[in-house]
């Protein structure tokens, strides 16, 4: 099972994960953020939102319920924009 051992915020929508198999990547969730009506994921369009967010568990996290998959995060790695 990946882990993410630590999320760093750059800037816009990246964020920048190193995950527990030694891999690191650069992960643009713009276009998810966006592109997804779901209101507990189009929240995070505000921008303060979405850097307020903590390693919970493994999975990156926010405070309003959200949480992406380690899984989910790496297969977006490299991939700018992430779809």
């Amino acid at each position: 099972m990946l882990h993410i051992e630590s999320a760093k915020y750059i800037d816009g929508y990246k964020i920048d994960f190193m995950f527990d198999d030694g891999t690191r990547d650069l992960v643009d969730l713009e276009s998810v953020v966006f592109s997804d009506g779901r209101k507990i994921i189009s929240e995070l369009q505000d921008l303060n939102l979405f850097k307020d967010f903590s390693i919970q568990r493994h999975t990156l996290a926010w405070e309003n319920g959200l949480d992406f998959a380690p899984e989910f995060l790496k297969s977006c790695g490299g991939r700018v924009p992430c779809v």
